[in-house]
């Protein structure tokens, strides 16, 4: 059975850092995609970041909303996922997902590509 289980978020304010993780268990960690989105309140859910592993290497993808700002790391021997999170504007403010799956080549950004999802964890930022 797939488990994702997210920690780390809380509120913090603009400008601040916070980060996030996702522990994994069920799966062969090196086989998927590893991915967070997030849905604001009375918005879609829409995709920040994944990390894809092909021959030892890492390759990360990001929403251009967070580019710069936002960096996904994983570490596979602890089947870990992270997304740091520097400069948080107000509009961050939403419940992030984390989420693994096979995607199609070029679809890591759609959230239907995702089989398995956590259940969020929260994150507020104020001014």
């Amino acid at each position: 059975q797939v488990q994702l289980v997210e920690s780390g978020g809380g509120e913090v304010q603009a400008g601040d850092s916070l980060r996030l993780s996702c522990a994994a268990s069920g799966l062969t960690f090196s086989n998927y995609a590893m991915a967070w989105f997030r849905q604001a309140p009375g918005k879609e859910r829409e995709f920040v970041a994944a990390i894809t592993w092909n021959r030892s290497a890492y390759y990360g993808y990001y929403a251009d909303f967070v580019k710069g700002r936002f960096t996904i790391s994983s570490d596979n021997a602890k089947n870990m996922v992270y997304l740091q999170m520097d400069s948080l504007k107000l509009e961050d403010t939403a419940v992030y997902y984390c989420a693994s799956g096979q995607p199609r080549r070029y679809s890591y950004s759609a959230a239907g590509e995702y089989d398995y999802w956590g259940q969020g964890t929260q994150v507020t930022v104020s001014s």
